[in-house]
């Protein structure tokens, strides 16, 4: 009986063993994939901070260029504007011009008038000294 109870005992403790040497393998194995794990953990939030650095200066340059267009599009509309302006003021100029030429063809005119009326005297001073 105590044979048998040893015997019981022994095997109990056999499985016991293995049960100990498979549960502390699977511990290992647990422990060494925790630190896989930890280590991927570890790449992953240097890469979360190179990203995180990364769009902190697309957002700076993103800023900027968004600056920079609404400085070019308010240049545009000066520069429209001053456009306008001027066209406005080449009308003016061009009527300007109209109405000097408009002048001096009169202006032409009454010279020639003159001219004629000059020569029509000096013609009959000429006739009358005959």
């Amino acid at each position: 009986d105590s044979e048998s109870k040893y015997e019981d005992i022994s095997r109990k403790l056999a499985t016991l063993e293995a049960d100990a040497l498979r549960g502390n393998e699977r511990a290992e194995a647990a422990e060494k994939k925790i630190m896989d794990i930890e280590e991927e953990l570890k790449v992953v939030g240097q890469n979360l901070q190179t990203l995180e650095v990364g769009e902190e200066k697309t957002i700076q340059r993103e800023e900027k260029s968004q600056e920079e267009i609404l400085e070019l599009v308010y240049k545009l509309k000066r520069s429209d504007y001053r456009g306008e302006q001027a066209e406005m003021n080449i009308q003016r100029l061009n009527v300007r011009i109209d109405q000097v030429e408009a002048d001096l063809l009169g202006e032409k005119y009454k010279i020639k008038k003159i001219s004629d009326d000059l020569n029509q005297v000096f013609d009959d001073m000429i006739n009358m000294s005959v």
